[in-house]
């Protein structure tokens, strides 16, 4: 560690360390005093009061930062185990040597190094290089006396709390020791933060053989501390003047600051005075053109105040003469004059010539108006010659006079064009009603075309005289037909009605047509919305027939989006008046509904179900379509005539017949669960004996069933799309009031009740063969062979019903699914409970029954593609339910299979394979395996005790078991089923 200044000195041979401590963390540590020292070496002294020990003079080491000596009890134990002196640095050191009155311990064995060392302190630099052959010896056999002990201890205490306050001083944060290691990386393992010295020096004396080089370790290290504290010199000297150096640097900086200032104010200076010089220059110039601008205005001033002035009288001496056409150019020219003079008012003469504008303004205003009441008085005749010259630049002066001018003039002449309406449709008049509405029509279509010819060059073009008048005989029709609709309100019937709706609305779609409807009051006419494209089929082109079928094919999404309506600004202007009347409408389309349905019915009867055809699938039931066909007629007509309440009575009108149709045409048709003696229904087929005939289903029922069941999901999709439609048809303050969810939800038990009638179908076909399975001696089978005859019972049944029901679904595959997760769901309950009954039961028999569990467990997985030519994948929840509820049948059998000796082993093999906490379950295994009563008992009361604590919050047996219906309790469904649809029907 650097040069040594002081003496060097040689240490004693017992001063050797015994292992290798950690080095301190920095080498700044302090140089131990003389009193240090000699409590570190009075172990290796004589005690002058107690026991004559060896006592060797060892000089201390100077100059060096890191020349602590290592603590008394390693070199003591070093000295000990050698028994010779080692030279620090080659040269021997003087010894006395005496002899110790107190008895040696015997040498104890020697540790190794890399176990002691975690325990020692010491510094590296003072290990003595161990003599070849020397054996070291432990620390504790050193002889030493009570009082140097006491020393020793104490200052080691005081040396490990000076160097961990040392180390607990330079231990730097997580964020300090990454960014050093950033900027100075160092693959050192004394640079790294979590260095520990003990496994440090391990790795360089892994053995007690490795310590025979440990001079030149020793010297490399030393060499190394030296060029670190050369280092450190040249840096702490290098930082002497840097106070120095700052300050200069800050004087210089702040002289430059002082320098800039100066130069800056040396500019503002001269940019003022050169601002003061361009001031005196511009004087005169300035002056000059204050002049010439007022010299302008004051020019301007006077000629418009000229033209004002000559203007004026010129307009009053014309209006005298009425001279409209040279009076409508200069008015405008006087008007946009006179706003010069705005800011002028005050002057008196300004005002007087204001006051004159007006005065004429307000008698050219009502000479306009005379001239018009006199070419076209309100009572009596027009005058001869139609309309003059006059009158239209009359009509160009209105244009700059006050608007209410020309409102007037526009007011008075519809009025009196219209007159003549007001008198031939008289409500007292035959044509008023509304079997002759066309000639309310026919009557204005003259009318506007005689005015085109007379009047359409007297009125400028932008005052839009022709849909004016238009647009006010629509207002007066409307509330001339709802006065007498009111009054004849009897007399309307439904085609009548109907019949003045489409003339009007093709009225209304003429004007539309014509003209742009820019002279319409806001919110006097309801613009419909026309609907987005969609691939509902209540979206096929309104404008066709009405006999179009209504088709719902993937492919129509692919076609491309028609174009959207345009909007008939003039929707409702007289149609409107027809929709208090609408209930007519309404209650003739309940009427024709009624009939439609109930002709329905009759069709069905008289033509049967449909026949069977495999290739095409379960076909929808043709009414549906008719049905739908006529609610799209009826939506659309009624969306024509109005969009308010009435919509929403149609909306009451189709939930009913969409009931209707559910319950009475496709419920109705639903095939009965009896036999041909009538009064056998599913539930008395569960408890039928063995041999008893069971009623099946024939194929025409099983495909009427399947149609019904696609005829409602076709219902079902088009109801939703139908929901859909008339939310966009309806206003939208309307929207909330329709529902269909209700009928939705009928169109979906009629679902439900077909799959449950192929369900229980199949289920009842099936349970003959699985009471014959209860009826068999099982006790008696001798060996194992095939599957038994009434697992081939089952397989035929699956193999004639699921085929033809595949078949007839395929259109629907998803309810295909739920038919096959309902059957495993009602079969497989009821096969474990028919297994139940199998008792006794041999061991052979269980085998027989387990093979045959397989191979139902095979066929119901094979279930969903069985005899079909195409195998598909079950789907994944299917299965589950079949693997659930087979496995547990599985386990059921090899328990039954297991000797019920020693009883505690079969009770855990009963808990472990079925996991049922149930003692009627367990009760019935026993039964199956033939156990004796007293037999029974013990085992219950052993199933009891070793049943495991059922969780808190959970019921024991409930939650643990198979939760599966049993047959009392589907035949409980089935009742409340038949029960339901009488009722409906």
């Amino acid at each position: 560690m650097g040069t040594e200044s002081g003496p060097t000195g040689s240490e004693p041979t017992g001063s050797e360390p015994t292992g290798l401590g950690p080095i301190p963390p920095f080498p700044a540590a302090p140089v131990p005093s003389a009193e240090q020292d000699a409590v570190l070496d009075a172990p290796s002294r004589r005690c002058p009061s107690q026991c004559p020990h060896t006592q060797s003079e060892q000089p201390r080491e100077e100059g060096g930062r890191h020349n602590q000596r290592p603590p008394h009890g390693a070199r003591a134990a070093a000295t000990a185990r050698r028994g010779t002196t080692a030279p620090v640095g080659g040269s021997p050191a003087p010894t006395s040597t005496a002899p110790c009155t107190k008895p040696r311990p015997p040498a104890r064995s020697h540790a190794p190094l890399h176990e002691a060392a975690p325990t020692l302190e010491t510094r590296l630099f003072y290990r003595p290089r161990p003599q070849p052959g020397t054996r070291l010896r432990s620390v504790s056999s050193i002889p030493a006396c009570p009082a140097a002990r006491k020393r020793r201890g104490a200052m080691e205490e005081d040396e490990l709390e000076l160097t961990a306050g040392l180390e607990a001083a330079l231990e730097l944060g997580p964020a300090v020791q990454a960014a050093i290691e950033q900027v100075f990386p160092s693959q050192d393992p004394l640079d790294r933060a979590d260095f520990n010295a003990v496994e440090y020096i391990n790795t360089l004396f892994p053995t007690e053989q490795s310590l025979a080089n440990i001079d030149e370790v020793v010297n490399k290290i030393r060499l190394k501390i030296r060029k670190l504290d050369d280092n450190i010199r040249t840096v702490v000297r290098g930082q002497t003047n840097v106070g120095q150096d700052g300050r200069q640097a800050l004087e210089e900086a702040q002289k430059a600051i002082q320098q800039l200032f100066g130069k800056i104010k040396d500019i503002k200076d001269k940019a003022e005075k050169s601002e003061q010089m361009v001031k005196e220059i511009t004087r005169d110039i300035k002056q000059l053109d204050h002049a010439k601008r007022h010299l302008t205005t004051s020019i301007t001033t006077l000629n418009h105040l000229h033209m004002l002035a000559g203007g004026v009288d010129s307009l009053e001496a014309m209006t005298r003469r009425r001279q409209y056409g040279e009076v409508a150019n200069l008015l405008q020219g006087v008007v946009n004059v006179l706003e010069h003079f705005n800011k002028y008012m005050g002057i008196p003469q300004i005002r007087q010539l204001s006051e004159r504008v007006k005065a004429a303004q307000n008698e050219l205003g009502q000479q306009i108006l005379a001239d018009f009441e006199e070419a076209f008085p309100s009572q009596g005749t027009k005058r001869p010659g139609g309309p003059s010259n006059v009158l239209r630049d009359a009509c160009l002066v209105a244009n700059v006079l006050d608007p209410r001018i020309k409102q007037e003039i526009i007011k008075k002449f519809i009025k009196q064009h219209l007159s003549e309406y007001l008198v031939l449709f008289q409500e007292n008049q035959d044509v008023a009603w509304l079997d002759k509405i066309d000639r309310r029509y026919a009557w204005i279509k003259r009318q506007l075309v005689d005015y085109e010819e007379k009047y359409g060059r007297m009125f400028p073009q932008e005052w839009c005289m022709t849909e004016r008048i238009a647009v006010e005989f629509c207002h007066v029709t409307r509330t001339e037909l709802a006065k007498i609709m009111r009054t004849r309100a009897k007399e309307i019937e439904v085609k009548l009605l109907l019949f003045a709706i489409q003339r009007t609305t093709n009225f209304e779609g003429l004007l539309a047509k014509r003209f742009s409807g820019c002279t319409l009051a806001d919110g006097t006419v309801k613009k419909p919305e026309a609907p987005p494209p969609s691939t509902n089929p209540f979206l096929e082109d309104e404008t066709g027939t009405e006999t179009d079928e209504i088709v719902i094919e993937k492919s129509d999404t692919d076609k491309p989006k028609k174009p959207k309506v345009p909007d008939n600004p003039f929707h409702g202007i007289v149609s409107k008046c027809f929709e208090p009347h609408l209930y007519v409408y309404i209650e003739s389309q309940d009427k024709n509904l009624s009939e439609l349905i109930d002709r329905f019915v009759a069709d069905f009867k008289a033509q049967g179900p449909p026949k069977p055809n495999v290739d095409e699938g379960g076909a929808v039931l043709p009414s549906c379509a008719d049905l739908f066909v006529y609610y799209k007629k009826c939506m659309v007509q009624c969306s024509q005539l109005s969009t308010g309440e009435p919509m929403i009575a149609l909306t009451t009108i189709f939930q009913k017949y969409l009931r209707e149709y559910a319950w009475k045409i496709l419920s109705g048709n639903l095939p009965k669960t009896t036999s041909s003696s009538g009064g056998l229904t599913i539930t008395s087929l569960l408890k039928e004996k063995e041999g008893s005939e069971v009623a099946k289903f024939t194929l025409e029922e099983l495909c009427l069933i399947c149609s019904i069941l696609s005829t409602a999901e076709y219902c079902l999709a088009t109801t939703q799309q139908l929901e859909e439609k008339l939310k966009e048809k309806v206003d939208a303050s309307l929207v909330e009031r329709i529902n269909l969810t209700g009928e939705t939800d009928t169109f979906s038990i009629v679902i439900s009740n077909s799959i449950q009638l192929l369900v229980q179908d199949l289920d009842a076909a099936c349970d003959p063969a699985l009471t014959a399975m209860s009826k068999m001696q099982w006790q008696n089978v001798e060996h194992v062979g095939d599957q038994s005859p009434y697992v081939t019972s089952v397989i035929l049944h699956i193999k004639q019903n699921v085929p033809i029901i595949r078949d007839n679904l395929a259109s629907t595959r998803k309810y295909f699914t739920q038919f096959c997760i309902k059957f495993a769901n009602s079969f497989i309950p009821k096969f474990i409970n028919h297994l139940f009954k199998c008792k006794p039961i041999s061991m052979v028999g269980a085998e027989q029954l387990l093979l045959d569990t397989h191979s139902l467990k095979m066929v119901l997985l094979d279930l969903p593609s069985i005899g079909s030519q195409v195998v598909r994948k079950a789907p994944a929840s299917y299965t589950r339910i079949v693997v659930k509820g087979m496995t547990r049948a599985e386990m059921i059998l090899k328990v039954v299979m297991a000797p019920h000796e020693p009883p505690v082993v079969f009770v855990d093999n009963y808990i472990k394979l079925l996991a049922d906490c149930s003692t009627d379950t367990f009760q019935k295994i026993l039964d199956m395996k033939g156990l004796k009563r007293s037999e029974q008992s013990s085992m219950l009361e052993l199933f009891r005790q070793r049943l495991p604590a059922p969780p808190s919050g959970v019921e024991n047996s409930s939650s643990l078991s198979l939760s599966t219906p049993t047959p009392e309790q589907e035949s409980s469904r089935i009742r409340k089923l038949e029960k339901l649809i009488k009722k409906r029907l």
